[in-house]
Formats: C-alpha cells, sequence, structure tokens
C-alpha cells in the first residue's frame, strides 16, 4: 500500500518535475557550463576562466551593483510599509473603502509598459506634469531622467507606486483573517493603538511581511521593462540594474559568455538573500 502511495505521488508530481527541469534546472546548468566559455553568439569558444575574472575589472559593473543594492534597499520598505499602512487604512470602517481599494490597487493591473510610458509622460523636461506644477511656484524643474543625480530616483518612485497597491492586498487578506477578539482583550486591558499594532498586528503579519519581502526583493532583481522603456540604464549607467545589464551583454553586445557569468552572479546574490531570509528571518516567525 505505501508502495502505491508513493507510485501515486511520484505521477502526479511528474508534470511539475519535468517543467521544472526543462525551463528551470536545465537552463540555469546550461547558463553556468557556457559562462566557462569564450562563446560569442554561435561561435564556439575554449574554456576559461576569463568571464569571471572581468566580474572584478569590470568598472561598469560595480557601478550597476551598487545601483541594485540601492535600488532593493529603498524600494523594497518602501513598498512594504506603504502597503501596510494603506492596508490598514481600508482595512477600518470608512465609508467608500471599496473604492479606495480598487484606487489602490489600480496601478497593479496596469501592464508594465503602460506604467513606464505613463511615467515617462510625468518625467518629461518641456511638456512633464510634475515640472509643470513646479513651474507655477516659479520653478524650471528638472530633468528627471536625464539627470545622473535625479535618474535612479525617478525609476525608484515609479516601482513604490507600481508595487505597493500590489501588496496592500496581501496585507489585508491578512488583516481580516485576525480574531477580532484579541483586539477586544487588548481593548480590555487599555492597550493603546500603538500597543495593540506592536504587540498583535506586526507579529500577526508577519508571515505574510516574508512573502511580500521576497516577492519584493525578486521583484527588484528583475526590473526591465521600466528601464527599456524610461532610461536604457542611462544616463551614463546610472539608472542601470543588474538584470538589464545582462540584457545589453547578452542581446546589445552579443556577449553571451560574459552574460552567462552575470547570470551565475545573479544567481549567486538571489541565493544569498534567500539564504538570509528564509534561514534567518524565518526563525523568528510564528505561525498560527
Amino acid at each position: 500500500m505505501k508502495k502505491y502511495n508513493f507510485v501515486h505521488a511520484g505521477l502526479l508530481l511528474l508534470p511539475t518535475m519535468l517543467l521544472l527541469a526543462a525551463f528551470t534546472h536545465m537552463p540555469t546548468l546550461k547558463t553556468v557550463w557556457r559562462s566557462f566559455f569564450s562563446i560569442r553568439t554561435n561561435v564556439t569558444g575554449e574554456f576559461t576562466p576569463s568571464n569571471y575574472q572581468f566580474l572584478f575589472e569590470d568598472d561598469v559593473l560595480w557601478q550597476v551593483l551598487s545601483n541594485s543594492f540601492w535600488y532593493m534597499t529603498i524600494t523594497v520598505p518602501a513598498s512594504i510599509i506603504i502597503a501596510l499602512t494603506m492596508a490598514i487604512w481600508v482595512n477600518a470602517r470608512l465609508s467608500g473603502r471599496s473604492l479606495l481599494r480598487l484606487a489602490y490597487f489600480t496601478p497593479t493591473v496596469l501592464p508594465m509598459i503602460s506604467v513606464a510610458n505613463i511615467w515617462l509622460f510625468f518625467y518629461s523636461p518641456e511638456i512633464g506634469l510634475f515640472n509643470s506644477v513646479m513651474g507655477w511656484f516659479g520653478h524650471d524643474g528638472y530633468n528627471w531622467l536625464g539627470d545622473p543625480q535625479t535618474a535612479l530616483g525617478s525609476i525608484m518612485l515609479m516601482t513604490v507606486w507600481k508595487e505597493a497597491g500590489f501588496f496592500m492586498i496581501f496585507y489585508l487578506a491578512a488583516l481580516q483573517g485576525i480574531r477580532p477578539d484579541l483586539y477586544q482583550a487588548a481593548r480590555l486591558e487599555g492597550a493603546g493603538n500603538l500597543t495593540v499594532l506592536w504587540r498583535i498586528t506586526l507579529p500577526l503579519l508577519m508571515p505574510t511581511t516574508l512573502f511580500v519581502l521576497v516577492n519584493a526583493v525578486l521583484n527588484a532583481f528583475k526590473m526591465v521593462d521600466h528601464l527599456f522603456i524610461l532610461t536604457k540604464g542611462g544616463p551614463n549607467n546610472a539608472s542601470n540594474l543588474l538584470l538589464y545589464y545582462i540584457y545589453e551583454n547578452a542581446f546589445s553586445f552579443f556577449d553571451t559568455a560574459y552574460a552567462a557569468a552575470l547570470t551565475v552572479l545573479l544567481l549567486i546574490i538571489l541565493v544569498f538573500l534567500a539564504f538570509i531570509q528564509f534561514g534567518v528571518l524565518e526563525r523568528r516567525i510564528h505561525y498560527r
């Protein structure tokens, strides 16, 4: 009977395992293998570790890694904090809260290319919305996407606007799953709003926070669409991020071998972050 159950479970998992092997594991192994060869497009090269040696010599890569670090460090906490704040607000008994939830969630359902084009209009130097508003107060405005000092920050602002509403849905669902009697008991003990938030709401939301954190970090490292429309990594790589740099090397410079090495570097970074998230943070989370 146990043998039958094992075979039955294996057959049920077989389609998923085949898909994972075909579209995840095999491409990953092939990428690692190609990163050790001096291959450009379809030209066969020889085995060499030069691609990984060049990682330490590539000044553009270090700038890209710095951009990616600051992009993740700012957008991830900002998106989570804003999403939690919006979820707590729309979870309260407000008039018209359904419309408010819809307004918060609307940016999420828009395609990334559409969002990038909308914000391209906002950031346009001459006719852009932001500079037009600043012009009412006598300010000439900025070249938001053309200035190295503001390009990356402009991308961050758009990202937070796009993702906060998506994460709000998960927090809202988690808030509605918290038992009301916990709040009633806290009120009877004389707990204030901050005490209830810190001692009840936030600890019970930690599983959701971990889920949102993992998704936010992954989104931070897979940003390509917005950069392609808005800045193409410029000016002077000021807004270039790691995945877009991989795309540039593979499809603009046709250096597939170095792009493979960069992809391996990205995988190592993601594995390290996953270890921190699941090996360290998850131990501090109590599931109900």
